[in-house]
This record gives C-alpha cells, sequence and structure tokens, in this order.
C-alpha cells in the first residue's frame, strides 16, 4: 500500500522533479507534487510524495526530515487527511464584499450646496 508524506518548507525554485529525484534516495517514489498558488503560479512552498510502501515512507521520514534541499531544511512528515471544511463562514467571492453600499452617508442626504 503506498504512502502519502507531506513535504515543507520548500524553496520557491523546487520542482516536482527536483523533489522526485530527492526522496527516490530512500526508496521508489510514486508520485511528487509541489503545490504551487492558483494565481500567481508561484510555489507555496510544500508539497507531497507517495512513497510506494509504508516502510519506505518511513525510512523517507527518518532519513530525510531536516535534510538540506535547494538551501532550505524540509520538513516530512506523514500527511493527514484533509478535513472538510466547516461552511459556517460562506465565501461570498474573492474580496469578501457584501451587499452593503459604502459611502459614509445616507442615500437620502439632501444636497445643501449653493446653486450660482
Amino acid at each position: 500500500m503506498a504512502k502519502k508524506l507531506f513535504v515543507g518548507s520548500l524553496s520557491w525554485g523546487t520542482t516536482s522533479e527536483k523533489l522526485s529525484e530527492f526522496f527516490s534516495q530512500a526508496g521508489a517514489v510514486i508520485s511528487a507534487n509541489v503545490i504551487n498558488d492558483r494565481y500567481t503560479g508561484r510555489s507555496k512552498g510544500f508539497g507531497f510524495v507517495e512513497m510506494s510502501t509504508d516502510e519506505e515512507a518511513q525510512a523517507a521520514i527518518e532519513k530525510l526530515n531536516g535534510q538540506n534541499l535547494d538551501g532550505r531544511s524540509i520538513v516530512v512528515a506523514e500527511a493527514k487527511p484533509q478535513e472538510n471544511r466547516d461552511d459556517n463562514f460562506p465565501r461570498k467571492d474573492f474580496r469578501g464584499r457584501d451587499d452593503r453600499s459604502r459611502g459614509g452617508f445616507s442615500r437620502d442626504r439632501k444636497d445643501n450646496r449653493r446653486s450660482y
């Protein structure tokens, strides 16, 4: 059974290929993925590696946690399943705006400027 690992503290220049190559020293790598920001395309500084067996995954944690990759000391741990998001605060849109008007004055305020 394959085991998924979380890899944190990655350099922004680390690619999925470099990550796969680095983890291959601990065993057979099924997949390696560096997570990128969907808007900028830049690395978020973490990723996931899937090893072929539980033993190889444990060996990777013991051998590679704290090691240097692309100038950064990386964190390697067992990946936890993603929790379901609690929708107590549903998103309205990207900026979180609501339907209230802005401006600081009421709409029925009279225009008191003089007309000459």
